[in-house]
């Protein structure tokens, strides 16, 4: 296809792409909102209908609903429908959900300013979406017809975890011939080849409660006891192979007099290398108290397992030669966050992330887009659906 004429149309189609964006945004979807996601869900499943996408809602009775799109599955021609059939479909993965919380908008409206689009969830992973449904409404305005059926499932509970849509996820990645992610890009517009896995343990100390100025001896100081512990957990981490272990959460105690009779402490754990998970979950799962009269329960494991490289590589070539044609260059990076993408390159399944817009401040005050970017994204999202 014409690449030039593709990008000329994503900068001409540019206010209809911030016009979504702006109305996706001033829908508050956090994660425990079942309603704000569900009113997003119908949103977007009314932009895609809009576009001539097959749509079905994905019920949930707790947390919001998801939604599947598929376009382009009746081809046009008999020998492009054979072709199709014989084809499995590119499958484009999002979420809806953000981490900030109802009533966020009132302080931090959507807003322009200095070439930069504001708001809640705009970066992760609104424009995201908004980009995919562009880089669709760009190939039909060309007349462009990708060789594959594409599909969009969107999600709702990824900042979380995906526990309610892992499922869902890997049942679709299976049935797929690849997977783009729509999360923002990384540093500079570069796309995310890489990603640690994800893991979350607890560790939950029972000790014995004691006066600490008259009977200290009687006690067992469960604080004290997870402090060790967590000194042995730093014996895990090894920087040098990128696997890091962050202790976020700590709780203990009641007063100072009193030697505390119960301590928890809530550990985050990333891995490069999904060998590295099973040896990490044995260790930490494997904690011995060592106060022979203190006791543990240790919970928890690798939630998400590593993007790796290996998975991403093909994808990625392919999105440069698409740049390059273009007439700019997009680099590769890896990260430490996690995507449901990396569940779907731990299948096996050729995955490249950072698919989305290119801006900052992720879960923060100051998280935008930057603006002039989002037509190459979508040209750049709309040509490698071309080329695969």
């Amino acid at each position: 296809m014409d690449f030039q004429k593709l990008l000329a149309y994503c900068q001409a189609d540019l206010p209809a792409t911030m016009n979504c964006l702006r109305q996706a945004v001033e829908i508050e979807s956090p994660s425990n909102s079942k309603p704000g996601i569900d009113r997003l869900a119908h949103f977007f499943a009314r932009e895609f209908k809009n576009h001539h996408g097959k749509v079905s809602m994905l019920e949930q009775p707790v947390c919001g609903n998801g939604l599947i799109a598929e376009f382009w599955s009746k081809p046009k021609s008999a020998v492009a429908g054979r072709r199709a059939r014989r084809r499995k479909p590119l499958l484009l993965i999002g979420h809806l959900d953000t981490v900030w919380p109802e009533g966020t908008l009132a302080r931090m409206p959507f807003r322009i300013r200095n070439g930069r689009a504001y708001g809640p969830g705009i970066l992760d992973m609104k424009s995201g979406i908004a980009i995919g449904l562009a880089a669709i409404r760009g190939l039909q305005a060309l007349g462009a017809e990708p060789p594959c059926p594409v599909r969009f499932l969107l999600t709702s509970d990824e900042e979380v975890g995906s526990r309610a849509f892992r499922k869902k996820i890997e049942a679709e990645a299976r049935q797929a011939k690849a997977v783009l992610v729509l999360e923002p890009a990384a540093e500079g517009g570069a796309l995310k080849t890489a990603r640690k896995g994800v893991g979350e343990f607890e560790i939950r100390v029972h000790g014995r409660a004691s006066h600490a100025g008259i009977n200290p001896e009687r006690g067992v100081n469960a604080i004290m006891e997870l402090a060790r512990q967590l000194r042995r957990l730093e014996k895990l981490v090894d920087p040098r192979r990128g696997l890091t272990l962050n202790v976020g959460v700590i709780e203990g105690g009641t007063r100072p007099n009193v030697v505390p009779e119960f301590a928890r402490a809530v550990v985050d754990v990333r891995i490069p290398r999904l060998r590295y998970g099973k040896r990490i979950e044995e260790k930490i799962l494997g904690l011995e108290a060592i106060h022979p009269e203190a006791r543990l329960d240790v919970t928890g494991g690798i939630n998400r397992p590593p993007m790796e490289h290996i998975h991403t590589e093909e994808l990625y070539g392919k999105a440069w030669a698409v740049a390059w044609r273009l007439g700019f260059e997009v680099g590769e990076a890896s990260t430490g966050g996690g995507s449901d993408g990396n569940f779907t390159a731990a299948l096996g399944i050729p995955t490249l992330d950072g698919l989305g817009a290119v801006g900052d401040g992720a879960h923060a005050l100051d998280e935008h887009v930057v603006i002039r970017e989002l037509p190459r994204r979508t040209a750049l999202l709309a040509g490698l659906l071309m080329a695969l």
